[in-house]
């Protein structure tokens, strides 16, 4: 395994929960969705960022978003890093919209420039050795706070952060019980902390 291939995210209803991303964020096939009644509740453990070049970017998907069914979580607001915010879409999903950018260089094109799937872990050295192991590269790492992995020919990077610190950069309580909700294409085993991987597929 040398990246991710694809996300599957479980949801109760799959075709509403396809309707909600093509309309608020333009994806159609980047993410898998698959139908779970499986039980969950409060933080899943994770989130979805969605890189932009500018705040104009972010405004425009975080108003589709919410347009299209999504709830505010974390206001869209400027900070030392950039310009973003949190939503949740109506299946649940933690979504933060952002740039490094704090200023426009022309109209909003809607352009996703990245897509990052963020894992709240409980030991950060612990999992980057065990997805090392696995076959990824590591591109950047910060003690026992952050890693991150190099993308390679896949379209989503992967991050591993401290699960509250991650809940609390999403804007949440860090508990939560039950499924993950959430299935990563690119392997075929389960990480330390639950996260389910299955062997590449072509996503639907």
């Amino acid at each position: 395994m040398a990246s991710i291939e694809s996300i599957t995210l479980d949801v109760a209803d799959p075709e509403a929960a396809k309707l909600f991303y093509t309309n608020a964020f333009g994806l159609d096939g980047q993410i898998g969705l698959r139908a779970s009644d499986e039980p969950t509740s409060g933080f899943r453990g994770f989130t979805l960022s969605l890189t932009v070049a500018q705040p104009a970017d972010v405004a425009s998907l975080v108003d589709s978003a919410l347009r299209a069914g999504a709830t505010t979580v974390k206001p869209v607001e400027k900070s030392f890093w950039g310009y973003g915010g949190v939503v949740r879409a109506p299946d649940g999903t933690l979504w933060k919209i952002a740039t490094s950018a704090k200023k426009d260089t022309g109209p909003a094109t809607r352009r996703i420039q990245s897509i990052v799937l963020l894992l709240g872990v409980q030991d950060v050295a612990a999992s980057k050795r065990f997805y090392v192991e696995h076959g990824l590269t590591v591109a950047r790492s910060f003690g026992r706070n952050y890693a991150e992995f190099v993308s390679g020919s896949g379209p989503i990077t992967l991050g591993l952060y401290r699960r509250r610190a991650l809940a609390k950069t999403a804007g949440v309580d860090a508990e939560g019980t039950g499924s993950h909700r959430i299935t990563v294409s690119g392997g075929a085993f389960t990480d330390p902390d639950g996260f389910v991987w299955e062997p590449s597929r072509v996503v639907a």
